[in-house]
């Protein structure tokens, strides 16, 4: 499992750690792993130039410019303002032969040491310049913790920032580099032990395929286990006019645990979900969870009706324009940025812009898990726990592909999964399986291949699954 943690934890982490090795060890710590990164990454006849900001984000690399061209490197470096930069990285890195030039231009291969985890977002003046020159010219970028410019703990972009094909990031991942807009711009993340213990703190959390063991009881029937024990999950979804959402739903939660699942609407739909999925139980009875809303009309009766069973619920689409004012069971909510705007009477700009915000109010709002669909999507729970999900592929963005997604995560409700690990575990096979198609997809491609992916996923370690760009 990737975990993040904010810039106060991380400070706080920082000074623990230099009690025990010294500022001095812990930057030499920081350059020296930096350096090895830079070494694996970097062309041997290409000439680096280091974006070298005040600090110690710019210390990190000077001290890693040093290493490098003691191993036989060509580095340049451009400071950003030489009265405020580190006096003994700019020691070290010129007595190793680095030279000092204007502009980055016509380098090929950059590090962006300009700013670290104590800067506002937004970069002015030369910084804003060269982030400029950094997208038109394209080189090759490794960003220092994180890219210069971006919202280090919302994932906020507010001016001109830095766009990374790498991010070398010590002690931790940090939330920027995992959420919002920013997420795009930091590349492959490669997290460096550099000695602070962060383990006691609560962390912004990815899962990984390989994190499934801990879910495997949780998921896996056991010998005794029969199609109720699984858990039955009742699905009201669907319409005349969007009668594929409902088929949809269905094939997403059939790719789950459930043992058996209830569709209850109008007779027709009814009739034709069976036809195509013989399995499905055509009528109302006792279930463990509901989906409500995929493509359905746009009533407040359904959801109503659903609560009424006091079950945990799956709430997508039309069903969230009819939301309690709070939930008393446990429930997932699933809006893409637009349905979750009018939800909070915002704009949808504000939602994109800072999803991290709006998902915590929703949560807090109406007592409920919000499962934010995006780029990133973010399952955050009322009781404060976040995760990010980092599998997908814009080729997910397909029709019909949240309906898919709301089903399987209703199938893991049924099973017995509270709604925070039941979005969690849901967002991550559903992109992990669209990964495995490569796209073009349709949804129901996406539905078939779930079952071999949450198969993996409950298997753990030594399977056949995805590495990932994150290490």
């Amino acid at each position: 499992m990737l975990t993040a943690h904010t810039v106060a934890q991380i400070r706080a982490a920082e000074e623990v750690a230099a009690d025990q090795q010294g500022w001095d060890g812990l930057m030499q710590r920081a350059a020296r792993e930096l350096a090895e990164r830079l070494l694996a990454l970097m062309p041997a006849d290409e000439t680096a130039v280091v974006l070298v900001g005040p600090g110690n984000n710019g210390g990190d690399a000077l001290f890693a410019a040093a290493r490098l061209l003691e191993r036989g490197r060509r580095v340049n470096l451009c400071l950003l303002d030489p009265s405020k930069v580190h006096r003994g990285g700019l020691a070290a890195a010129s007595a190793a032969g680095a030279r000092v030039v204007d502009r980055p231009d016509g380098h090929r291969f950059v590090v962006d040491a300009l700013f670290g985890i104590g800067a506002r977002p937004g970069l002015e003046g030369a910084a804003a310049h060269w982030a400029d020159w950094i997208e038109r010219e394209r080189p090759v970028v490794v960003a220092v913790d994180v890219p210069s410019g971006i919202g280090v703990d919302d994932g906020r972009l507010d001016g001109p920032a830095v766009r990374a094909d790498h991010t070398v990031t010590f002690g931790t991942a940090k939330y920027g580099l995992l959420l919002g807009p920013a997420a795009a711009l930091s590349g492959r993340i490669t997290v460096v032990d550099i000695g602070m213990d962060l383990s006691r703190e609560p962390a912004l959390e990815s899962l990984e395929l390989a994190d499934g063991q801990r879910f495997r009881d949780r998921i896996v029937p056991g010998v005794a286990d029969h199609k109720y024990s699984r858990g039955v999950l009742g699905i009201r979804a669907g319409s005349p006019q969007y009668a594929g959402a409902a088929h949809l739903c269905v094939a997403g939660a059939q790719a789950g645990p459930a043992g058996m699942i209830r569709f209850v609407g109008e007779p027709e739909l009814s009739r034709r979900v069976v036809d195509r999925a013989p399995e499905v139980v055509g009528a109302a009875g006792r279930v463990q969870a509901w989906v409500v809303g995929p493509g359905g009309e746009d009533s407040p009766e359904p959801l109503a009706a659903a609560l009424a069973d006091e079950v945990p619920v799956v709430v997508d689409a039309t069903a969230l324009g009819h939301l309690p004012m709070s939930f008393t069971t446990d429930a997932l909510l699933t809006p893409h940025a637009g349905e979750l705007a009018a939800m909070l009477g915002a704009e949808r700009d504000e939602v994109e812009a800072d999803p991290l915000t709006h998902a915590r109010r929703a949560a807090e709002r109406w007592s409920a898990t919000v499962l934010l669909k995006g780029p990133r999507t973010l399952i955050v729970s009322a009781d404060g726990r976040l995760r990010v999900n980092t599998s997908g592929t814009p080729w997910l963005g397909t029709a019909g592909a949240g309906d898919v997604l709301a089903g399987f995560a209703g199938s893991l409700l049924a099973r017995g999964l509270d709604a925070f690990d039941a979005g969690s575990i849901a967002a991550l096979v559903h992109g992990l399986a669209a990964e495995r198609l490569g796209g073009p997809f349709v949804a129901s491609d996406v539905a078939r291949a779930m079952p071999r992916l949450l198969q993996q996923f409950c298997a753990g370690p030594g399977q056949d699954h995805r590495t990932g760009d994150l290490t």
